[in-house]
């Protein structure tokens, strides 16, 4: 096979791919130390360089240091955790109960990251068939983040057990705009060498080749 000249050298494409299966989601693991700000501008950067559909760049950044701001969206996750384990049967609900499952006030500084459905206007190129688009191309803003704060050795950690409407509150968030995630980000002592909730026996890893359907759906197994 010929060589392909926009491929990245061993070494580079060897990193893409250490960041992305080292990858962690960190919760208790995080330093007190502070983000320096090149270093959060390179992160943001990374995110603001994701796909969107139509180049809208739908996204906004509300970057949070202040504890008692911290604080008061720490309680907010109690209260959503506290609803989320009544709705697990009763074998589940202690292991659930027991799970580490944010560090909004161990790391330094927490991202909330949006999107600005109407920015650009109404009709927007790729959002026309799936209006939905937009929402995705945020998430890959988030993504995008996750795997530049790999490489710099910072911990990114998805806050996924709150209500919007009271982090649209805390933080001032416009009723028009829609809250995507708050993450929780700063330096770690050490990433997990599996997702935590693999080691923990939550769940495991699907088979890839149990997800991969050729030309059309294949029933229950794909292969």
């Amino acid at each position: 096979m010929a060589h392909n000249q926009w491929a990245f050298t061993d070494s580079e494409r060897e990193a893409v791919y250490k960041a992305i299966f080292s990858r962690r989601d960190v919760r208790r693991e995080f330093l007190p130390e502070p983000v320096p700000e090149p270093v959060l501008r390179r992160l943001l950067a990374a995110a603001h360089h994701a796909p969107s559909v139509g180049f809208m760049q739908p996204w906004d950044f509300v970057v949070v240091r202040d504890r008692d701001t911290r604080a008061e969206i720490k309680a907010a996750f109690a209260q959503a955790h506290a609803e989320a384990a009544e709705q697990f049967d009763p074998a589940s609900r202690e292991t659930y109960r027991g799970l580490k499952l944010e560090g909004i006030l161990e790391a330094p500084l927490g991202i909330c990251v949006t999107c600005d459905r109407s920015r650009h206007g109404p009709v927007v190129i790729g959002r026309t068939a799936n209006p939905e688009m937009d929402l995705y191309s945020s998430v890959c803003a988030i993504q995008n983040l996750w795997l530049a704060a790999r490489a710099e050795g910072i911990g990114v950690g998805w806050v996924s057990i709150i209500h919007h409407q009271r982090l649209r509150e805390i933080l001032a968030i416009p009723e028009d705009i829609d809250v995507i995630a708050y993450l929780c980000v700063g330096y770690v002592r050490f990433f997990h060498e599996r997702p935590e909730l693999e080691s923990a026996g939550w769940l495991e890893r699907a088979a890839l080749d149990d997800l991969i359907h050729e030309e059309r759906w294949q029933g229950g197994q794909a292969r």
